[in-house]
């Protein structure tokens, strides 16, 4: 048996640790690795930019992992797999499971096919705590709030399975021939052409660094120093109190059981005050299960990309304004914390999580732009850009998905700022223009008097604009709208 080629396609699993499909197919065995990228199937959604970057290091350092031994590909794995099948005479084929519904479509196809020609299939959950079809309420319907589906669902259901080992003693099928002496199948990297043309992801490099190693580094040095002040800390941008971690779960260089796990050891191990910091714990581990929660979302109901899930928002009166999208694009609404979140997506390919919220409400709520714009802005620009978190947070943020926050809760930008960024450090970072004006000010600059304005440098509408909207009007704007709305539920 031990003889046998078996394949193990890599997808959003990139790691050798805790893979579920890595660790079956190597006792079944000579396992030949695979990654394909399949732009065909993924149409609308195929990755974007800042994504298809993070990709191209994260296949450099697994393909180091496996001595050089990853056979890469570009297509469409139903006809590419059983060709490799063919080519090497592989008797299984074996993967994690993908929870897009786009991914879910095919990999139905491929495995009957494999079936039919004799092919031994069979998948594996390394992406998820728990499959979205195991936590269902009692009538065995999807949860839409988010509360009930953690603390009833989830935390009642089985325990998460314990993370797995690199597989002892795995032989790595060479891709470079096939066992009948053939040419093996498999092109070079860089065929792929995932590195964006222009240079705006060049600094990149000198932020992240993708990969497993990298991924379990960024996870204890949060543990050791981020998690004890988690709950209150997160909500500020300039405190280093996120895990910054999303990247590495998106690709899987990381598995939600491996975080879940290590941070409940650490409560375990008393290695913190649990009588003040399990607030912190408890509160981390909810924002894993916002993940679950998104991807249960997504499985349930597929349309969530793209639909309401409250459809009454299907006649909400959005506006087409180019210009005022594009001035949201780049960091230029004339409101200081609103222009550096989306200064730091730009420069760093990644946001806070309140920013996020704030730059989204702003845009859905003060400039009535539909969210699907900013879905497709965070999709190109994000590194940890994923269909399902992108597509449920937008929708929560808009007012019209699952447990989402109600519509007229419309964030102020400039009490966000006070409240949130209270000396300015954030904005300082990324708006350098506003560095020199006063505390006072810098949450709104049209507010400073002239002296002030020009002792720090600062030159309305031409170094840094004036607002691009009312804060009162445009709220009030976006309330009218949303009682018309209200109409047609």
């Amino acid at each position: 048996m031990k003889n046998s080629i078996v394949i193990h396609w890599f997808r959003q699993d990139l790691r050798l640790s805790d893979n579920p499909s890595l660790f079956y197919a190597a006792t079944q065995g000579d396992v030949l690795p695979v990654y394909i990228l399949d732009d065909k199937n993924a149409t609308e959604f195929k990755m974007g930019a800042a994504s298809r970057w993070w990709l191209h290091q994260s296949l450099i350092k697994l393909n180091k992992a496996l001595n050089g031994n990853l056979c890469i590909l570009k297509g469409d794995p139903v006809q590419l797999i059983p060709d490799l099948v063919a080519n090497y005479q592989a008797t299984s084929v074996f993967w994690n499971r993908c929870y897009e519904p786009w991914r879910i479509s095919r990999d139905k196809i491929l495995k009957a096919a494999l079936s039919e020609s004799g092919t031994i299939c069979s998948t594996f959950n390394g992406s998820l705590l728990w499959e979205p079809w195991s936590v269902l309420k009692n009538d065995q319907t999807p949860y839409k709030v988010f509360t009930p589906f953690f603390r009833r669902g989830c935390l009642n259901a089985a325990p998460p399975r314990e993370p797995l080992p690199v597989p002892d003693n795995m032989v790595i099928m060479s891709n470079k021939t096939s066992n009948q002496s053939k040419p093996g199948l498999g092109i070079n990297l860089t065929e792929l052409r995932l590195m964006p043309k222009k240079n705006w992801y060049d600094h990149l490099a000198s932020i992240w660094n993708p990969g497993e190693v990298a991924a379990n580094i960024n996870l204890q040095s949060f543990l050791n120093e981020g998690i004890s002040n988690y709950k209150a800390g997160r909500n500020f941008p300039s405190r280093k109190n996120v895990s910054r971690l999303s990247s590495y779960l998106h690709w899987g260089e990381i598995s939600p059981n491996q975080i879940w796990y290590s941070t409940k050891d650490l409560a375990n191990n008393n290695k913190l005050n649990l009588l003040t910091e399990d607030k912190n714990i408890d509160h981390f581990l909810s924002e894993i299960g916002w993940r679950e929660f998104a991807n249960s979302l997504l499985y349930h109901f597929p349309g969530l990309p793209r639909q309401n899930l409250q459809k009454r928002f299907d006649n909400f009166p959005w506006r087409t304004d180019e210009l005022s999208l594009t001035k949201w694009q780049k960091g230029l609404t004339g409101f200081p914390i609103v222009d550096a979140g989306m200064r730091e997506l730009w420069k760093t390919g990644y946001m806070h999580n309140r920013l996020r919220m704030i730059v989204g409400s702003f845009l859905v709520k003060n400039l009535l732009i539909h969210w699907k714009h900013g879905e497709s802005w965070f999709w190109n620009t994000l590194v940890d850009a994923d269909l399902a978190n992108n597509s449920a947070g937008w929708q929560w943020i808009a007012g019209c998905g699952a447990d989402a926050a109600p519509y007229f809760r419309v964030f102020n930008p400039i009490i966000q700022g006070q409240k949130f960024d209270p000396d300015g450090i954030y904005i300082r970072e990324f708006i350098p223009e506003l560095k020199k004006l006063p505390n006072k000010y810098i949450f709104a600059p049209w507010e400073a008097p002239k002296n002030i304005l020009k002792d720090s440098g600062v030159i309305l509408e031409d170094n840094y604009p004036n607002p691009i909207c009312d804060i009162k009007l445009s709220r009030e704007a976006a309330l009218e709208a949303f009682k018309q709305t209200k109409s047609f539920s």
